[in-house]
């Protein structure tokens, strides 16, 4: 089984403008989840979201700010469960930013998935590719507003 969900995009936006979506929590919640994100190493924080009943996911995603190099590389913790203090998924998120251009090569990686999370792997890989959707909307939006002005 893959262990890892790999992923690259490619943005017209710079590093600065993509950085702000993957680290300001009201932000973020535009696109992927409400949270409580803090760039800060050692940052302790929560993904919500409905219960997921057929990944035995209560919801609450707990995560831990690992790694940051602002406008770099932002890496944290991603773990869940049923809600009975056990976690059945317990990953690392991995994002990584380089000028690309006049824009900025995104890139993630998931991993730390194990056998039983083959649902849940394929449930995720499908969903960053939605999400990331999502903010390339919202950074476009933004920048079309910008250039009405």
């Amino acid at each position: 089984m893959q262990k890892e969900i790999k992923n690259e995009w490619i943005y017209a936006q710079s590093p600065n403008e993509v950085w702000e979506y993957l680290t300001q929590a009201e932000l973020i919640a535009l696109w992927l989840m409400p949270n409580n994100f803090m760039p800060i190493p050692g940052h302790e924080f929560q993904f919500q979201t409905k219960p997921i009943p057929r990944f035995d996911l209560d919801g609450i995603f707990h995560c831990k700010v690992l790694e940051i190099v602002p406008f770099q590389k932002l890496i944290y913790s991603w773990k869940g469960g049923s809600g009975n203090g056990s976690f059945t998924l317990d990953t690392v998120v991995e994002w990584t930013l380089e000028k690309y251009g006049k824009g900025t090569k995104l890139f993630l990686k998931q991993s730390g998935f194990k056998e039983f999370n083959l649902s849940i792997f394929t449930g995720m890989t499908e969903g960053w590719q939605l999400n990331i959707q999502k903010m390339i909307n919202h950074l476009n939006a933004k920048n079309n507003d910008t250039t009405k002005v």
